[in-house]
């Protein structure tokens, strides 16, 4: 009698695996994220002994000191007094961390949704001075490229922080294929006698210039004013652009690096920068840098940015409201880049770095490559170079025809 109660469950299965509408369906990786309350989140910052680097970010230079961002987690103090033997001297946990800007001993740090302010004065005993709770309204929520879909679940953005995610298969109806995935979550974008301030490389996001403090995001500039170097306000924010990775800031202009092209805004009003043009191409990773007349932009391709090549561009921006294309030339893997006089250095990533003369930016040579090297960011200081690749600080002399080598630093 048992016997043929078995061939119901397998009659079943066959005509569910029969079932002519299966091919509406699909199998689907859905990123559902893994939330931290945003107290426990903030209570978490803390300045502790040096550690080794997970995931090397950003760099920073100020005075003596370098800063190197480890991805989301943080910011180590390396002490470069003595650039051939640097020392990790501190280590500031801050979750949500990807830049930091600093000025006259006071260091500006995103914590996600929060701006945190540390004084550094005394660098053996930094401590936390001010926090600005839920300034920066869209922060990066890292979601995993794989991800086809997003499961918010019970995300609440007034109280929880997104700290990381979980990455499932799941049988989903299909969508058209013209279809957006929806990625964010609705209502989520809605003084001394001489001043000190510090340099970043072409893939920050942070700049100081004067009393003002720009930060840009996904598609905001958050600007804070920061006259009373412990206790900024935020003076508003504005729509910025679209899709918005770096910025850079040269003579009462703000340059923002896009994945479809660069921004222009001017200074006049610090408090309240205007939009000037923009230089549109095809999609691509690209930090800008600027000297005098021409802005410099690389575009990586073969990549979630979107497009296949990989190019250095130079813009003619004489006409600030008019930026024009002046040349191309094709590289291999490009990140960032800097530039000290007429040299411009170039990291190509796996293919090392790249060092052009720029003497005439209309025609630039390469003079030199440092291959056997993962290159990600350069900072051209005024007596070295610092550059960053593989969880290894390098810094380099200058040379007349090029720089040379003077320490390698592992961050691990």
């Amino acid at each position: 009698m048992k016997l043929k109660y078995l061939f119901l469950p397998i009659a079943l299965i066959f005509v569910i695996s029969c079932d002519p509408n299966d091919e509406d369906y699909e199998f689907v990786q859905v990123a559902t994220p893994q939330l931290m309350s945003k107290s426990a989140f903030r209570s978490s910052v803390e300045v502790a002994v040096p550690q080794n680097i997970e995931e090397a970010g950003k760099i920073y230079a100020y005075k003596d000191y370098i800063f190197v961002n480890d991805v989301n987690k943080g910011v180590h103090i390396i002490d470069n007094s003595n650039p051939e033997s640097p020392q990790a001297i501190k280590y500031i946990n801050i979750p949500g961390n990807e830049d930091i800007s600093v000025k006259d001993d006071f260091l500006y740090a995103d914590s996600a949704t929060d701006l945190v302010v540390f004084d550094l004065s005394d660098i053996n005993n930094v401590s936390i001075v001010e926090r600005l709770e839920d300034v920066f309204e869209v922060y990066d929520y890292n979601i995993p490229i794989e991800a086809q879909a997003i499961d918010y679940g019970n995300y609440n953005y007034e109280n929880d922080i997104i700290v990381g995610w979980t990455i499932t298969t799941e049988r989903r109806k299909k969508q058209s294929d013209d279809r957006m995935i929806d990625v964010v979550f609705d209502g989520a974008l809605a003084n001394s006698a001489e001043s000190v301030t510090g340099t970043g490389g072409s893939l920050a996001r942070f700049q100081i210039v004067d009393n003002y403090l720009y930060a840009v995001g996904y598609n905001q500039m958050a600007i804070f004013n920061i006259q009373n170097l412990a206790e900024p306000t935020l003076s508003g924010t504005q729509y910025a652009g679209w899709s918005i990775e770096t910025m850079f800031q040269a003579e009462g202009y703000l340059y923002l690096g896009s994945t479809n092209g660069m921004y222009i805004y001017n200074l006049d009003n610090p408090s309240s920068p205007e939009y000037v043009s923009e230089f549109t191409h095809w999609e691509g990773c690209d930090p800008v840098v600027v000297d005098g007349d021409y802005a410099y932009l690389t575009l990586r391709g073969g990549n979630e940015c979107g497009q296949l090549e990989s190019i250095l561009e130079v813009i003619d921006i004489s006409d600030k409201s008019y930026p024009t294309l002046a040349a191309r030339h094709q590289l291999e893997n490009p990140y960032g880049l800097g530039i000290k006089e007429n040299m411009l250095f170039v990291c190509d990533g796996t293919s090392g770095l790249k060092l052009f003369d720029k003497t005439n930016p209309l025609n630039i040579t390469m003079v030199k490559t440092f291959e056997n090297i993962q290159s990600k960011d350069v900072i051209p200081l005024e007596n070295s170079l610092l550059m960053i690749g593989d969880n290894t600080l390098y810094q380099y002399k200058y040379l007349d025809d090029g720089v040379e080598l003077i320490s390698s630093y592992s961050l691990n």
